[in-house]
């Protein structure tokens, strides 16, 4: 089998950006989505890390704050539809005390990169905080099935953690210490990132809402920003785009498109559509607007039956395998 557990660990960009509510937007939504869809096909037991204690290094924050900051970041989580029955969200705060296990994995993981390999992974100087130095064991340590034994029982179990290509050093790290451990490889799934409204080489950004379609927008909100901000690979003239079609590798709406159109062959006519100049840039962003404004609208139902009770459902550690 592909794993026998997942791990997914909260984006730091995400953190970031949370400070008000709702500025979850749809590139944050791309790896959960990804994941929920993994869980779905493979069956399998989901860790979900809650950073707070990262967000406490890096960020202006106090520990009181970083700590309900992640609570709320666990609503948002549990909205994307994951099985309560086989999935452990948990807060460093919370459960790094509690767990023994988990503690010790930190420890060991510590005791196989120094400082020098540490300073050209992830580029710490002199300025840097220790807690920031020690802090990738931390990231690195869920990896292993090992650090849950109330949900996997001691089994050494393989893990797959599907993350952004940005997290990419913190995995190949824990890759390489995992044979000095006796434990087994996590594999890593990437994911790309998704372009900004303005285009592919501008960034998303929550602290910008015009950038970026956010799960808290209204469907009229959403047909605004697509309409008004979406980069186009139309032609200046409709006369000139029905005789040289539309550029999809520039095209925004298409791009999004391909994150969020399920159906292969729907997509690959919109495509065929665009670029012969049959459809219109107008055309291809009502397509997008539609499914955006689906997605958003069923998300936002989702979010609005999570509970407190439900989160500290998520949080209970029942075994899980």
């Amino acid at each position: 089998t592909l794993c026998s557990f997942m791990k997914v660990f909260l984006s730091k960009q995400w953190y970031q950006r949370r400070v008000r509510a709702g500025s979850l937007h749809m590139g944050h939504c791309v790896p959960f989505m990804f994941t929920k869809w993994l869980q779905d096909v493979f069956d399998v037991p989901l860790v979900i890390q809650m950073t707070d204690d990262e967000k406490f290094l890096w960020k202006d924050l106090t520990l009181e704050q970083a700590h309900k900051l992640a609570h709320e970041n666990i609503k948002d989580i549990i909205a994307f539809g994951f099985d309560p029955e086989k999935t452990f969200i948990f807060c460093d705060l919370d459960y790094i005390p509690s767990c023994k296990e988990f503690y010790w994995n930190m420890n060991r993981i510590q005791k196989c990169v120094n400082f020098n390999q540490a300073q050209k992974i992830f580029g710490f100087d002199e300025t840097s905080y220790i807690g920031k130095v020690s802090f990738p064991a931390i990231q690195a340590a869920p990896s292993f099935s090992t650090s849950f034994p109330h949900l996997f029982g001691g089994k050494k179990l393989s893990c797959l953690i599907p993350c952004a290509i940005d997290q990419d050093p913190y995995f190949r790290m824990t890759r390489d210490v995992a044979p000095r451990l006796s434990l087994p490889k996590p594999t890593l799934l990437h994911s790309t990132f998704l372009p900004a409204l303005q285009g592919a080489q501008t960034k998303m950004s929550s602290s910008e809402a015009n950038s970026a379609v956010e799960v808290c927008d209204t469907p009229n909100q959403i047909k605004k920003k697509i309409n008004k901000y979406a980069f186009s690979g139309g032609k200046t003239s409709v006369e000139e785009h029905r005789e040289f079609g539309g550029d999809t590798s520039v095209d925004v709406s298409y791009k999004y498109l391909t994150f969020f159109e399920e159906d292969d062959d729907k997509l690959a006519k919109i495509k065929k559509d665009y670029e012969s100049g049959d459809m219109l840039t107008g055309e291809l962003k009502k397509i997008l607007i539609e499914k955006l404004q689906g997605i958003v609208k069923a998300f936002q139902e989702r979010r609005a039956q999570v509970t407190d009770e439900t989160v500290k459902k998520f949080m209970d550690r029942t075994p899980k395998c």
